[in-house]
């Protein structure tokens, strides 16, 4: 079982940045650096919609909306995920999750889809004003 607890989130006017963590425990023999970890958020009365996904070796990809604005990384030794934002818009507004699982084959091709991930944090909230 991989515990996610996310942090970091908050209110802040059009234009302006947030950095989010995910703390995650859990195997004692493994790190952030071990699973493919993913950045989802949600409104109310949307689907999920994976942010940004990075894979045990280092590999990232982004949602169209978020690319060039936000990055994604992790620290093997804090075994936290984070989540950069910048130049955030009102439609950044949302529940953000962390979410992990095993890495598999072809990253690229299923790393932003929900339905590919079994550990999941709670949620931290966004709120970006104009």
């Amino acid at each position: 079982q991989v515990h996610l607890v996310e942090s970091g989130g908050g209110s802040v006017q059009a234009g302006g940045s947030l950095r989010l963590s995910c703390a995650a425990s859990g195997y004692s023999s493994t790190t952030v650096g071990t699973y493919t970890m993913t950045w989802f958020r949600q409104v109310p009365g949307k689907e999920r919609e994976g942010v940004a996904a990075i894979d045990n070796d280092g590999t990232t990809i982004y949602t169209d909306s978020v690319k060039g604005r936000f990055t994604i990384s992790h620290d093997n030794i804090k075994n936290t995920l984070y989540l950069q934002m910048s130049s955030l818009k009102p439609e950044d507004t949302a529940m953000y999750y962390c979410a992990a699982r095993f890495p598999r084959l072809q990253f690229m091709s299923w790393a932003l889809s929900s339905n590919e991930y079994v550990f999941w944090g709670q949620g931290t909230p966004v709120t970006v004003s104009s």
